[in-house]
Order: C-alpha cells, then sequence, then structure tokens
C-alpha cells in the first residue's frame, strides 16, 4: 500500500512537472527586446533588414530599413488576443513593386504639394509630379523607397534609430537634409515615433508615417463601422485633385465632425456633400483644435467586435484622415484583400501644400534649427 501510494504520488508529481515545463509561457512573461533579420535584397543589389521589436506585454512592431516601414503591428483584442492591425505585404518584394506607401516613413514632404512647384525665398523649385498633376508624399522615389541606417536600442522598450541624408537638390528639394527617425515600442502599448531634421539650406520638410489600420485583426472586414473621433473642430477643403482650396471649414453641421464618436460609414457615402465627392470618402487633413507644438490628443480609433482601441497622440497641428478609398482588391498580403475602405490612416502632418499657401502654419526649415515632432499610437481594448 505505501509503495503504491508513493508510486502514485510520483506518477502525480511528474506528470505536474512534465506539464509546467511543456505548457507554453504566456505572452505577457515575454521579455522585452529587439532581434535582427535580413528581409531580402532590393533590385540593384542593396540588402534590407527586418527587425522585430516586442515589448514584456506581448506586442509586436516589425520594421525594414527600405522605407523606414512598419511592416507589422499587433495589438490585443477585449480577450486579450494578439492580432494583426495593420496592412502589409508578405515581402519586400512586394513593397518595392510599389503599394500605396504601406506603413512608409514619408518625405521629404508629406501629402501634397500643388502642381509639383514652390518658391522659397524668392527662388522657385519644381518637383517630380506622381499624383496627376501633383507632387504627393515626397515624389517619385521618396523617402518610402530609401534604404536607411538603422542602430536598434535594447531596453524594456525597445527602439530602432534610422537615419538618412536626403541631398541637395534630391527629387527637387533644396539642401541636404540630415533626418533622424526613432520607433520606441513602449510598455504600454505604444508606438512611439520621433521625428529630426537639420539642413544646410533653406527647405520645406513635413514628414510622417503613413501606415494603414485595421482594428478588426487580420483584416477581417472593412473599416466602415469603426468608430472615430478626432479632436478637430475644422478641416481643410480641396479641389478634385485634394488640393486646399486655402481655406479652413468648421465641421459642425458636416459629415466631418467627428468630434464626438461617429461611425466611419454613416456619412461616407454622403454624394450630396461636395467635400465627400472631392475626396471619394474621407481624405483630408483635420486642424486640430488645440494648435500648440506640445503633445496632445489627435484622435481615438474603436473597433466594436474586437473591442481594440487606438488613440493618437502628436505635436503637430493637423492629421490626414484616409479611408482606404484608392484600395481596389488589386493587392493582398498576409492572407488577406485589401478592398476599397479595407483601412484608415491617420498621417500627423502640417497642412497640404503648405509651400503655396501663406496663410497655412509655414513648414520652412533654415540652417540652425531643428525639425522636430512626435506621435504615439497607445493601443487598448475594451
Amino acid at each position: 500500500m505505501f509503495v503504491s501510494t508513493r508510486l502514485a504520488f510520483a506518477v502525480l508529481a511528474g506528470g505536474l512537472l512534465m506539464m509546467n515545463s511543456c505548457s507554453p509561457k504566456k505572452e505577457t512573461e515575454q521579455k522585452a527586446g529587439i532581434e535582427k533579420a535580413a528581409y531580402g535584397t532590393l533590385s540593384d543589389g542593396q540588402a534590407v533588414d527586418l527587425y522585430t521589436l516586442h515589448n514584456a506585454a506581448g506586442m509586436t512592431a516589425k520594421i525594414t530599413n527600405y522605407g523606414g516601414t512598419i511592416v507589422s503591428l499587433t495589438a490585443p483584442d477585449k480577450d486579450g488576443k494578439f492580432e494583426e492591425v495593420t496592412l502589409g505585404m508578405d515581402s519586400l518584394a512586394g513593397y518595392e513593386k510599389g503599394v500605396p506607401f504601406f506603413g512608409a516613413l514619408i518625405g521629404r514632404y508629406g501629402n501634397r504639394i500643388a502642381g509639383g512647384k514652390f518658391t522659397l525665398d524668392g527662388k522657385a523649385y519644381t518637383l517630380p509630379t506622381n499624383n496627376g498633376p501633383n507632387s504627393l508624399h515626397g515624389g517619385a522615389k521618396g523617402f518610402d523607397k530609401r534604404v536607411w541606417t538603422a542602430t536598434p536600442v535594447e531596453g524594456e522598450e525597445p527602439a530602432l534609430k534610422l537615419t538618412y541624408v536626403s541631398k541637395d537638390g534630391e527629387e527637387g528639394y533644396p539642401g541636404a537634409l540630415n533626418v533622424e527617425v526613432t520607433y520606441t515600442l513602449q510598455k504600454d502599448n505604444a508606438l512611439k515615433i520621433d521625428y529630426k531634421a537639420t539642413t544646410d539650406k533653406p527647405t520645406v520638410v513635413n514628414l510622417t508615417n503613413h501606415t494603414y489600420f485595421n482594428l478588426t485583426g487580420g483584416v477581417k472586414r472593412d473599416i466602415l463601422d469603426h468608430v472615430v473621433t478626432i479632436y478637430a473642430d475644422k478641416f481643410i477643403p480641396v479641389s478634385k485633385d485634394l488640393i486646399p482650396t486655402g481655406q479652413l471649414q468648421p465641421v459642425a453641421g458636416t459629415p466631418f465632425d467627428f468630434t464626438k464618436p461617429r461611425v466611419i460609414g454613416q456619412s461616407i457615402n454622403d454624394s450630396t456633400d461636395v467635400q465627400i465627392k472631392n475626396g471619394g470618402g474621407y481624405d483630408h487633413a483635420w486642424v486640430l483644435t488645440d494648435s500648440s507644438k506640445s503633445l496632445k490628443k489627435v484622435a481615438t480609433v474603436m473597433e466594436p467586435t474586437s473591442g481594440r482601441v487606438m488613440e493618437v497622440q502628436s505635436t503637430e497641428p493637423a492629421v490626414q484622415f484616409y479611408t482606404g478609398n484608392f484600395l481596389d482588391g488589386t493587392l493582398s498580403g498576409r492572407g488577406a484583400t485589401y478592398k476599397k475602405r479595407y483601412a484608415l490612416c491617420l498621417e500627423t502632418e502640417h497642412y497640404p501644400d503648405s509651400p503655396n499657401q501663406p496663410k497655412f502654419p509655414s513648414t520652412v526649415l533654415r540652417p540652425g534649427q531643428t525639425y522636430q515632432t512626435t506621435t504615439i499610437y497607445t493601443f487598448s481594448a475594451k
């Protein structure tokens, strides 16, 4: 009896030990860090790397030094399940073929410049036009198509510092611009982006990030049921080719009023609104009510089924809210097909076409000055 009892106890203990040793660690127990891996080679022979940042809570961000692109970002739902919340391609080749700026760093000038021309200090500059008659997101080969120098930073909040020198005259812009962008994956499931730049000649600068978000997890459906709040009482009306008219229009009483939570699909197809027609939906800059350079709330997005919430903070004066109007189902990645309105973008920035709009806040950077902005995307669930 004694032997059999002891044997039974040993079997039980061994089983418990085996269960304990074989049980997978919870996502919340992982150690924060950053890992580097080869991502592939561009058609011109340049090698490109992929950096995976993960925090102790279980969130992961994958960033490549090709275009400073956020290739992947996970966030938890209301049950604590981490899933993909961005659109992206399956390989470096997919990005090189040309995609609509999925996850990319945008520069030297985010958004549109009318006619691909501007004048600075009495001198006229001509830029490549890559969006009809206009220049968009830095031109034909903007910062999103450059290989950046990457420096990983270990720690409880791992970071990736990316640097790039844009030569004088690159894409038509004056001045050699030294750019530094740092992605930091914070403990609280937030991705912080710090931008910094200096120049040796007067130039214009407007840096941003163009990640396409879908909070359903794994891009299960479109974003029309996402609930959005934008802390802005005005937006910038645009012409048919999406160039600012130069005016600021109050959002009150229009489909652009997101001062209180509003379902994206509520008015996105309102054909009676000229601005909805011009944008094909939402593709406009909202002027933040708080115009200070301090870090403040820009927008909040909630997806009702998953419970995921994304809060955006920035030091910038405006945000471009875009609802994937030009996605048409011809691109796919990670098992999903990217159809119209399958993602939203919240691009923190200065106003579009500011170099040609004297009433808009200046985007001019001069020698001796430092361009410096911060944007934070924080994820939670309820």
